[in-house]
């Protein structure tokens, strides 16, 4: 079955599904050997492990770069997180073009300016997009699909800029309008005040997204219970990696030495077999003199 089919089916489940963050090929493989259903490719994690800003300083041509590696190795469908589409509707609907060439399921845009700034990072003084402009940009990047089942989801930041709920719900509708697939109803609020207010009126007329990063301790059957379709863990393998990290290279310069650290990592053997250099092998049988 096509990623994007997958996708589909997944965001149209009558249960909540989960996707969890991957940043480049390797974490997108561990992501689907654990058992998620879809990849959701993060742009603070990829730009992060880049090395550079969540500010659109990595290219939109670099961070296709990485989804190809995380495409390749994966049969699970993969949802961009897109930022603002990396410009206006005409680099967005080439965007959908590229994405497409790489199997990659859906992509997910912003209604905020380019170049985009974290939502977590001083949100209330970040400027949205004009209502118009977005959906213009929605409609282009749906015109500009091949494959009827690749999903535009468009990312409403009225309650990240503190526009509160009727913003929302009128970006919202608009975008649904203009032809988007889903809406991810974006909230920095450490309670489920705003999203629950969101869906009371939202009545499920379309299909919804949440990015729970900050309200993390809500139950996750009140994201059933409320209907939300599809739920994001959306950052936590690249800060898991980041602190492992950090621990092991301090140990090892403080010490030394390898002694006591060798244990406490991976083996070699399990990165070969993510790598899967076994195939390598019996191909080389095969095909080598």
């Amino acid at each position: 079955m096509k990623k994007s089919t997958q996708f589909k089916q997944l965001i149209q489940s009558p249960q909540t599904e989960y996707l969890m963050e991957a940043h480049n090929g390797l974490s997108a493989k561990i992501v689907q050997e654990a058992g998620f259903k879809g990849i959701w490719a993060s742009g603070l994690s990829i730009s992060a492990a880049l090395g550079v800003r969540d500010n659109n300083e990595a290219s939109w041509t670099q961070v296709m770069d990485v989804l190809e590696f995380m495409s390749d190795a994966t049969s699970v469908p993969i949802l961009l997180d897109g930022d603002t589409g990396y410009g206006n509707f005409n680099n967005a609907r080439r965007l959908v073009k590229k994405l497409e060439q790489r199997q990659i399921a859906a992509v997910c845009i912003e209604d905020k300016i380019f170049p985009k700034t974290n939502s977590f990072i001083n949100g209330e003084a970040q400027p949205l997009a004009d209502v118009d402009e977005f959906c213009g940009k929605i409609k282009a990047m749906k015109d500009a699909q091949n494959d009827e089942d690749f999903m535009v989801i468009a990312r409403v930041e009225a309650f990240i800029a503190g526009w509160g709920l009727d913003e929302m719900l009128r970006r919202a509708e608009a975008y649904r309008q203009a032809g988007a697939d889903a809406i991810l109803a974006h909230s920095k609020r450490s309670d489920l005040a705003e999203i629950e207010a969101f869906m009371k009126e939202w009545s499920g007329r379309h299909p919804v997204v949440l990015v729970p990063t900050k309200y993390y301790s809500t139950p996750t059957v009140r994201f059933h219970e409320l209907g939300i379709n599809a739920i994001i863990w959306a950052n936590h393998n690249l800060r898991a990696s980041v602190d492992a990290m950090q621990k092991i290279t301090k140990k090892i310069f403080t010490e030394a030495s390898l002694i006591h650290v060798e244990k406490q990592v991976a083996p070699l053997e399990e990165i070969f077999r993510l790598q899967d250099a076994e195939e390598l092998q019996q191909a080389e049988k095969k095909y080598l003199p």
